[in-house]
C-alpha cells in the first residue's frame, strides 16, 4: 500500500462494491467468535440488510455497559452499534465512524426503525463519516468516550499508531478499549500488504501481535488482556497460495486507560472479591482469558488486576482488600480460578 490516501480508497471500494455480502469474504475471519446466547433476542431484532452486509470477525461487547458513551470503529453497516443501543439503554450513546458511503447508508436507513424495536423514545446512535486515525476530525473531542469498540477493522487502516494514539486521546480516564482483529505470527511481506484482495480479505494489514504489544508500550499501555483468540482458516485456494506458511488468528482484546499499570505483574497482596452484581455474569465473571473471579469467592491479584477493576466502571461490583502501600515482589503467576485459601496462589497478569 503506498499511503494513507490509496489504502482509504481500496478498502472502501472493497467494502463498498467488490462484497455485497459477508458471504462474499474468501477467508472465514468473520466468524471467529458467536456473541453470547443472551444477545440473541436482541440481534434478531436487528434488520436484514444491517446482517448480511455486516464483516465484523468477533463479539466486542463487554458486561456492565448501563448509560455509557460507545465509538464503534469502522462500524459499517451498523450491526455492533445497534446491538450496543440496546446495551446501553435510552440514556447511554453509540457514535459509529466508518469512511465507506455505501456502509452508512444502510445504518443510518434504520435508525428510527431499531429505536422503536428497542423502546427507546428516540435514537440514541450517531453515525458519521470519516477515518479512524484522525478521530479530531469529526469532532469526537478529548476524554468524551467511555468505551471504544471495533470489529476486525484496525487491522485495515494503514497507521496503526495514529488509530491506537487517537483512540487513548478520546477515551475518559479509566475507560476501556475492547476489540476484536487479527494478527499474524510473523510480519507481512510487502507484497501481499501491496496486494488489494489480500488486504480487504482482513490479511495483508494485520500486526504481527509481537508488534502491536510494542506499538501499545510505546504509547503507555503496558498491558494487553486478551478475551479470547481462534484460528483464521481460509478456504479459498488463491488466497491461501498467497499467504503460504503465514498464520493468522483472531482476538478479542481489552485495554484500559490507566495510568498505573506495570510491564509486568507485581505483588502488592491485594485481594479482589466479586458480588455478582453484573447483569449476565451472576456467577462470575471473566475479565480475561485467565481471570476469572467466582461470585464471593475472594482471589489474590496483581497491582495491575486490582487497578483495572477498582479503577473502571467495575468498581461497584469488587470489593478490592488492600493497597499500593507494600510491595512484595513479581506476582507469581498461578491459574487465576485459584481460590486464596489453596497456598496463596492468585491470577497474573
Amino acid at each position: 500500500m503506498e499511503n494513507t490516501t490509496s489504502v482509504h480508497e481500496q478498502v472502501k471500494e472493497y467494502y463498498g462494491h467488490t462484497l455485497q455480502t459477508k458471504d462474499d469474504l474468501k477467508s472465514n475471519c468473520c466468524t471467529a467468535a458467536e456473541p453470547p446466547a443472551h444477545y440473541k433476542p436482541i440481534l434478531s431484532l436487528i434488520e436484514d440488510e444491517i446482517m448480511t452486509r455486516f464483516y465484523g470477525c468477533g463479539s466486542p461487547f463487554p458486561d456492565a455497559l448501563e448509560g455509557l458513551t460507545v465509538l464503534d470503529l469502522g462500524c459499517g453497516t451498523g450491526r455492533d452499534c445497534y446491538l450496543l443501543s440496546a446495551l446501553v439503554g435510552q440514556e447511554g450513546k453509540v457514535i459509529g465512524i466508518d469512511m465507506t458511503d455505501e456502509q452508512l447508508e444502510v445504518a443510518r436507513k434504520y435508525q428510527e426503525v431499531m429505536a422503536q424495536k428497542f423502546g427507546h423514545d428516540e435514537p440514541n446512535t450517531k453515525f458519521i463519516k470519516g477515518y479512524i486515525e484522525n478521530l479530531k476530525e469529526v469532532g469526537i473531542e478529548d476524554a468524551s468516550i467511555d468505551l471504544v469498540v471495533s470489529n476486525c477493522v484496525v487491522n485495515l487502516a494503514s497507521d496503526k499508531e495514529a488509530v491506537m494514539r487517537e483512540v487513548l486521546r478520546v477515551l475518559k480516564p479509566g475507560g476501556e478499549v475492547y476489540f476484536s482483529d487479527i494478527y499474524a505470527d510473523r510480519r507481512i511481506p510487502e507484497h501481499l500488504v501491496e496486494n488489494e484482495i489480500f488486504y480487504g480479505e482482513c490479511l495483508g494489514g494485520a500486526l504481527y501481535r509481537e508488534d502491536f504489544r510494542r506499538l501499545m508500550n510505546k504509547l503507555g499501555v503496558p498491558d494487553i488482556r486478551t478475551i479470547n483468540q481462534s484460528i483464521v482458516t481460509i478456504e479459498n485456494p488463491q488466497i491461501q497460495e498467497l499467504a503460504g506458511n503465514i498464520k493468522f488468528h483472531s482476538e478479542l482484546i481489552r485495554i484500559f486507560k490507566l495510568d498505573n499499570l506495570e510491564d509486568l505483574c507485581e505483588d502488592f497482596g491485594q485481594i479482589a472479591i466479586y458480588k455478582g452484581t453484573i447483569s449476565h455474569a451472576k456467577h462470575v465473571f471473566h475479565l480475561d482469558d485467565h481471570h476469572i473471579f467466582y461470585t464471593n469467592q475472594p482471589m489474590l491479584v496483581c497491582g495491575n488486576t486490582a487497578s483495572m477493576i477498582q479503577n473502571t466502571r467495575f468498581s461497584k461490583h469488587f470489593d478490592i482488600l488492600g493497597d499500593r502501600s507494600q510491595h512484595f515482589g513479581v506476582f507469581d503467576c498461578k491459574d487465576s480460578s485459584s481460590p486464596i485459601n489453596e497456598s496463596a496462589r492468585g491470577a497474573c497478569c
